[in-house]
């Protein structure tokens, strides 16, 4: 028995919002119970029916055919202009645009297209593609749910020997491609069969990487360049700096060469503002940050040794960990050591020592992460030790708000790009951290455990919504953030604006009592060191006037003793005389 239905609308009420009305029932089949079907069934009894107190579980195991998909592509180059013709020169163009217009066959293949080209037109007018329905409802269901953030997709390391993903970088023409830089930062840890390659995934499909790059060395970190988006710049494990052209193929372009590069790895390479989009500058634990041009790598174009002294000695240079280049100040630019110091930097001054312009410390390990506040370049943020920092550039004792300290050390962590008061960290124990300062301050609005191993890097899409996480064992994770965290608030920047200068100002009030402290002390301890010196004379004069005393004695002493003798002579003469006396008496007699 075959039951058919047809239901009607007309061409121009397709992609139309449904209107819904009440109506009563309607009956459009009605199918008699059948008497002859009874036999078909026999009747059980008795009827045993078991039951049981605990869950009824079935397991169920299916094994899919695995479908692996390959993207491949054209380049199309639009023009269409003779050999003959250069497109450059106007009046060229003119002349065989007239010629052309001539042309019998022109005038007819107009015609033709003309009939098409107005019936697609009419389609189109007849229904909005891009009408959007119920929009003001989704919106207040966006902003009552609450922070999540879910699994899009996971690349895994291809190569059996697995490394760190220790660099991401999105594609700048709407993120579908992920560039990941993988390398082993174990000292002598990496073996012989370990791979030097990195890739490129399509962030749709993690079975195989689009695109691999082959350098000389593992790449620490990978860059995409902002204006080219087929360009990348890589800084290597050896210190060496490669960039790749992806329509030349895997192999890299051009490289620095090794006497004029860094000594240390390349923890850290950004892209400059420039009119020709080729200026990038590097930064190396061997204390060097140097400036490069694509068009010529074979040495930097600019060196400057990150001593803090300003003398330019590099046996006294800090180590760089981490780059920050704000485009809205060219001249500018931080760098995060290994020491746990921000060091502020002016490119454009006249002499190597007014470069370092003043550090900021307050860190106990290396600085992973520095980012200046994309809303408010005045604040940045910096990740190490066990905790995440905000700093004012006004303030260089101490940062102006703080996270608590964790068990775990943090690894790395970035600005929202949509939402002045949110930053994302990462843990050693596999957890991402999302924090948004309006809505809490002490702990995080969410806790994400990504993995179960150590995640390294941490790369945020410039649309705020895709978060890539790179972990120690080579897994990058693609998470979608949830609305509320990727969608500006009402009212935020204002509040964003009102929070940073309320600690900012508080933080100059503490600075300037600690300064008033240390001038006291500093006064207490001069009115010390002058009491000290004061007893020192005194001790001093007493000893003089024992030595005086002593030495009088003395003089006494040896003026009575010479008295003694001369009384002793005088009374022995004396004697002499009436002995000699007495004598010549008797002689007479």
């Amino acid at each position: 028995m075959e039951i058919v239905y047809v239901y009607t609308k007309k061409r121009s009420e397709f992609g139309r919002q449904c209107n819904f009305s009440d109506r009563p029932a309607e009956l459009h089949v009605d199918i008699l119970p059948d008497p002859s079907q009874m036999d078909n069934y026999i009747e059980r009894n008795p009827c045993d029916n078991p039951t049981q107190c605990a869950q009824e579980m079935s397991e169920h195991e299916v094994n899919t055919e695995r479908f692996q998909t390959e993207t491949r592509g054209i380049n199309h180059v639009e023009g269409g202009w003779p050999k003959d013709v250069n497109p450059q020169e106007m009046e060229q163009t003119i002349r065989y645009r007239k010629k052309v217009e001539k042309d019998e066959n022109y005038v007819n293949t107009v015609l033709q297209l003309g009939s098409l080209m107005e019936h697609c037109i009419k389609q189109n007018n007849a229904i909005d593609i891009y009408q959007q329905y119920f929009e003001e409802e989704e919106v207040s269901e966006s902003a009552e749910e609450q922070p999540s953030a879910k699994t899009i997709n996971v690349f895994r390391d291809p190569n059996e020997i697995k490394r760190t993903a220790t660099g991401l970088s999105w594609h700048p023409d709407g993120a579908k491609k992920l560039a990941v830089a993988y390398s082993s930062l174990e000292f002598q840890r990496a073996t012989k069969d370990m791979s030097f390659d990195s890739y490129i995934w399509d962030i749709e499909n993690p079975d195989k990487p689009e695109m691999t790059l082959k350098p000389v060395s593992p790449l620490v970190c990978l860059e995409y360049n902002p204006k080219d988006s087929h360009i990348l710049i890589g800084g290597c494990y050896n210190g060496q700096i490669a960039y790749w052209d992806t329509r030349k193929g895997s192999q890299p372009v051009e490289m620095s060469t090794i006497e004029h590069s860094h000594r240390d790895p390349v923890y850290k390479v950004i892209w400059l503002q420039s009119k020709t989009g080729t200026d990038y500058f590097s930064a190396s634990t061997d204390g060097n940050v140097l400036w490069w041009d694509i068009r010529k790598m074979s040495e930097p174009t600019e060196r400057l040794i990150l001593d803090p002294s300003k003398k330019g000695n590099l046996d006294n240079a800090l180590g760089a960990i981490s780059l920050e280049f704000e485009t809205t100040m060219p001249t500018k630019f931080m760098v995060g050591t290994e020491q746990g110091q921000v060091v502020s930097c002016n490119r454009k001054a006249k002499t190597p020592a007014e470069k370092i312009v003043c550090t900021y410390s307050g860190h106990h390990g290396p600085i992973y992460a520095l980012q200046r506040n994309p809303f408010f370049p005045k604040n940045f943020l910096t990740v190490a030790d066990w905790t995440a920092r905000i700093w004012s550039e006004e303030i260089k004792e101490s940062s102006i708000m703080w996270t608590k300290y964790h068990m775990t050390y943090l690894t790395d962590g970035c600005w929202s790009p949509v939402r002045p008061a949110v930053f994302f960290t990462t843990r050693m124990d596999g957890t991402l951290d999302v924090w948004d300062l309006l809505f809490k301050q002490n702990d995080p609005t969410l806790s994400l455990k990504v993995c179960d191993e150590s995640l390294y890097s941490l790369r945020l899409q410039d649309n705020g919504r895709f978060l890539a996480c790179g972990s120690q064992l080579g897994t990058t994770t693609l998470l979608e953030i949830s609305p509320g965290l990727c969608t500006l608030q009402r009212n935020e920047k204002a509040l964003a604006t009102a929070m940073f200068e309320r600690e900012t100002k508080r933080e100059k009030i503490l600075e300037a009592r600690h300064r008033e402290m240390r001038l006291k002390e500093r006064s207490r301890s001069e009115q010390g060191k002058e009491e000290e010196t004061k007893d020192v004379d005194t001790e001093e004069s007493s000893e003089d006037l024992v030595a005086r005393a002593e030495k009088e004695f003395f003089e006494v002493v040896e003026f009575e003793l010479k008295k003694r003798e001369r009384e002793e002579e005088k009374s022995q003469s004396k004697a002499d005389k009436e002995k000699e006396i007495s004598e010549e008496k008797e002689a007479e007699d």
